[in-house]
């Protein structure tokens, strides 16, 4: 045949007892043992984190990047003028910083006395000395009113990866110039260092509560609102030292524990949502509390278990960018998403279990579980009279959607792609005072200095001469470069370094157009006719070099997601047009977040409101992790929908009427999951740290989008409209792929799902 169409099962024989469900009816008879393990487990792996779990931090290199070769360049030819650099600004409002020259000389002792330091540049002349005229524009290191200088210290290690003690040390070196009246501020790496340490705590408690309020008046019961969150929690938690151990084995980003607690608790509300729903359906249809937890297992399991594999599938496609930095966080990410579903399938069904058939004892309105509509068709809630609605004008609504997605989207056109600088940070981080002075006195170029590097070690001694003059004449006029140093070669004459400051600050788009052209054009050209190699370095050059490594590799990682996601809902559902909608809806839903999150943050509508001063550019990185956790997470839910309609279809063959029912009785569930979700990524928005408040907006908004826009507008439509060509497969495909159940198997000689109920209990 050459295709075939997947036909309903209006008789399907019965099915002996799953794995799914015989582990669910086992956890759920024998709750004592699982709660006593997973107590156990968390008091083991708390333990454990405690006493060998590593730490987090930033320091990861770019190999093979111009801009690592040329810092490996300087470190073999000047060491003292490789490192990495970071700044200690003093200023005095009232007096010339030459009036403290014998405390500011002990600091710069001090400093480079210091572990990890290799050079402390003293910005002030020697004493008794007349100061030389300040370069025009002046750069520094001391400014024109001698008011403001800079420390330029030298590590061997990026500062910001050190031990927070460190500072202890810095603290104690510059501490003669605080007790003469001086303000010292920390910047750059040094002063990311400083930082306060961030806590997700106040996020956690914003997003419980509110998910506490949406269960209740969602569905009326106190412990069916407090399960899942209780449930959530505890997988997050062993999720998290998991992380923390994984951690003492490889580098992860500062920023891990905070993206894994998002996604962790996010998910794990979901499927324990999804699970307990099932369940008080199964209690009102007659099954007692064993039987109704296995039986939510082996059905809503199926899809969770499917769900929670996407979202590891799509985070796992971040190892595609080929920078360890981009894949870990992922790693980070999915080590959540692993406990989370094994809670809900282990945890969830024991909690069932140990509460039996109380768990709508106490209640704050009329319980409601599940709403299935009567045999006669007749309207039994709001959500069966709009589910009519889109059966009966399905065009209408799908305009309605894709309009309002095009609307949102627009603004993505103008993304620009970036680092977000420390003059994006409140005014209480020192790094953002430094910047402050920084810019105040020396223009903004001067916190994003780069180092520009020519390699002459292959160049005869006799031409040397030539091509420093060559190099030098083209340096000049260099367009967005405030001024460009002149050349000077290092003591053992094989390398020619220069420092370049941009007239604008390290994440303007001028600065990265100015390393790009230095890069690409201007040095090149400087030893045009000669074996000399150039690069462009320093931490400003290496972002730039990250940017551009994450921009071209973003259109991989898009392919790469969507093409394992549509595999898996092909093979799950075993419809080509049902795959092809789910991938295109999720991308379409996905880009309206990244407009939400370019209008706010980049064209600063409403940036300020949220602790960001001024507008910003999208952290190279965000629309990358936005993508994977995004796509896999809409999957949740495309999976959770997609599987109650499969399931009608099966068991009714009405293609339209399967759509209608579907949406009448995920409706509830499916909003009130999403905003609890919503909840959770959108209280992470009051963190101190700008690229957390930019993921948890964009991923609250993404989930918004999804579930209202995409999930109850778009999809009934689109699979109203195909009807049963949705379930058509090419019959040579339908033969070559394997076969996955997302809904899983009924309790054997019972139907799947009632004929008639009423929902309430």
């Amino acid at each position: 045949m050459p295709s075939s169409l997947a036909r309903p099962d209006r008789e399907a024989a019965p099915r002996r007892k799953g794995a799914l469900r015989r582990t669910g009816e086992w956890c759920a008879r024998h709750f004592v043992t699982v709660l006593v393990l997973w107590v156990a487990a968390l008091a083991g792996l708390q333990v454990l984190q405690h006493a060998y779990g590593g730490d987090y931090s930033d320091d990861f290199s770019l190999p093979g990047t111009q801009s690592q070769d040329g810092l490996d360049v300087l470190k073999a030819h000047a060491p003292q003028a490789g490192g990495y650099s970071a700044q200690v600004v003093l200023h005095d409002a009232d007096k010339p910083l030459t009036s403290f020259s014998n405390q500011v000389a002990t600091a710069v002792t001090d400093l480079q006395k210091l572990p990890d330091v290799l050079s402390a540049q003293n910005p002030l002349p020697p004493s008794g000395s007349t100061p030389p005229p300040p370069p025009d524009p002046n750069t520094g290191p001391l400014s024109t009113d001698q008011k403001t200088a800079y420390i330029t210290v030298r590590f061997s290690v990026q500062p910001s990866t050190l031990d927070p003690s460190y500072l202890d040390g810095v603290d104690r070196a510059v501490q003669p110039l605080r007790s003469a009246g001086v303000e010292v501020e920390y910047g750059g790496p040094l002063g990311e260092l400083a930082r306060p340490e961030p806590s997700d705590r106040t996020s956690e408690a914003i997003g419980f509560g509110v998910a506490i309020v949406v269960l209740l008046i969602g569905f009326g019961s106190l412990a069916a609102a407090v399960l899942p969150l209780l449930t959530a929690l505890i997988c997050a938690l062993c999720g998290l030292a998991l992380l923390g151990l994984l951690a003492a084995a490889a580098t992860f980003a500062t920023v891990s524990p905070t993206l894994a607690t998002m996604i962790g608790i996010g998910v794990g509300i979901d499927y324990a949502l999804f699970l307990v729903t099932r369940h008080r359906q199964n209690l009102v249809d007659g099954q007692d509390p064993v039987t109704a937890a296995g039986n939510a297992a082996a059905t809503s399991g199926h899809a969770v278990l499917l769900s929670g594999c996407t979202v590891i599938i799509a985070l796992s496609g971040l190892w595609v960018s080929g920078i360890g930095f981009i894949g870990k966080l992922g790693l980070a990410a999915a080590v959540t998403v692993v406990t989370a579903v094994l809670g809900a399938l282990t945890l969830v069904p024991a909690v069932l279990g140990l509460i039996g058939r109380r768990i709508d004892r106490v209640h704050v309105r009329k319980p409601v579980a599940e709403t299935v509509p009567a045999r006669d068709g007749a309207a039994s809630g709001g959500w069966h009279r709009y589910a009519q609605r889109v059966e009966r004008r399905p065009w209408w609504f799908l305009a309605g959607g894709v309009v309002l997605l095009a609307v949102l989207s627009f603004p993505v056109l103008f993304i620009q792609l970036g680092h977000i600088g420390d003059g994006a940070d409140p005014k209480s981080f020192t790094d953002r005072r430094a910047f402050d002075l920084m810019s105040t006195a020396f223009g903004p170029g001067s916190n994003g200095p780069l180092t520009l590097v020519i390699d002459q070690s292959k160049v005869p001694s006799s031409d040397r001469s030539a091509l420093a003059d060559q190099a030098q004449k083209a340096l000049a006029n260099v367009p967005d470069a405030a001024v460009i140093t002149p050349l000077t070669a290092t003591s053992d004459g094989d390398v020619l370094t220069a420092t370049a400051y941009s007239v604008a600050a390290p994440q303007d788009e001028r600065t990265t157009s100015l390393t790009n052209r230095l890069t690409d054009d201007v040095l090149p050209q400087a030893v045009s006719g000669t074996d000399a190699s150039t690069y462009v370095t320093g931490t400003t050059a290496a972002q730039v070099d990250f940017l551009d490594i994450v921009s071209s590799r973003l259109p991989l990682i898009i392919a790469v997601v969507v093409g394992l996601a549509f595999l898996v809902i092909l093979a799950v559902f075993r419809g080509l047009l049902v795959a092809v909608k789910a991938a295109v809806l999720n991308v379409l839903s996905i880009a309206a977040s990244y407009g939400v999150v370019v209008a706010v943050f980049q064209w600063g509508w409403g940036g300020p409101a949220l602790g960001v001063s001024g507008k910003v550019p999208i952290e190279s990185y965000v629309p990358m992790m936005m993508f994977a956790i995004v796509f896999g997470l809409s999957m949740d839910y495309e999976i959770f929908l997609l599987s109650r309609i499969h399931e009608a279809w099966r068991r009714t063959g009405d293609a339209r009427a399967s759509v209608a029912h579907a949406l009448e009785i995920t409706a509830r569930v499916i909003t009130c999951a999403a905003l609890i979700m919503v909840s959770v990524f959108a209280a992470f928005v009051i963190s101190d740290n700008i690229v957390v408040k930019m993921l948890g907006l964009g991923l609250a908004a993404s989930v918004l989008i999804d579930a209202t826009v995409v999930r109850l507008l778009l999809v009934p439509a689109v699979m109203t409209l195909l009807g049963r060509a949705a379930w058509w497969i090419p019959g040579p495909l339908d033969r070559i792929l394997p076969h996955l159940d997302a809904e899983g198997s009924p309790e054997p000689g019972r139907p799947a799902e009632p004929a008639e109920s009423t929902g309430t209990k």
